[in-house]
């Protein structure tokens, strides 16, 4: 048998509104939100609104439509409702878009170290730790193995010679 709820009522409609908010404001940092968005949407979804974020900035900047839509491959149509929504409301688009630039200046300054970032997002460099922490408990023999099969990458990447001085370091 099927079941039809009900839709909710206005009073409810707000207060899970009001909720979504909160939970908003209780983000603290880029890592957090990722986490939340990857959580809360699907790739294409977040990709969506990443993208009418841009737009905004793009308008605010003073870009025309042809460019943008050069740039974020979108189409006429997606650009004229970010404008419309800017010219009808944007306070949110434009606090926004103010504390992105203002942010991105005081980043350009930091230069992260490259250990930072893998320590920070672990799941996207685990071949690489991996690898590493192989070759940290590999015995004598098995180095000389791992040695003799790097040796015959024809293409010898970054990763190849961080692995090879690892390899080479005196135990």
């Amino acid at each position: 048998m099927v079941r039809f709820k009900s839709k909710l009522t206005k009073k409810e409609q707000e207060e899970l509104l009001i909720d979504f908010c909160r939970v908003l404001a209780e983000i603290k940092n880029p890592e957090e939100a990722a986490f939340f968005i990857k959580d809360l949407l699907s790739q294409s979804e977040a990709e969506m609104l990443a993208k009418r974020i841009q737009i905004a900035r793009y308008l605010i900047q003073g870009m025309n439509y042809r460019d943008i839509e050069d740039l974020l491959k979108v189409s006429h149509g997606t650009i004229a409702r970010v404008n419309t929504w800017l010219s009808l409301y944007g306070e949110g688009y434009r606090i926004m878009v103010e504390r992105l630039d203002k942010n991105k200046k005081i980043e350009k300054n930091v230069k992260p170290r490259w250990t930072d970032i893998r320590r920070k997002y672990p799941s996207y460099y685990w071949p690489q730790l991996l690898l590493e922490e192989i070759i940290r408990n590999a015995t004598r023999r098995q180095k000389e193995k791992i040695k003799n099969a790097l040796s015959k990458l024809e293409e010898k990447t970054e990763l190849y010679n961080h692995l090879s001085k690892l390899l080479h370091q005196k135990v």
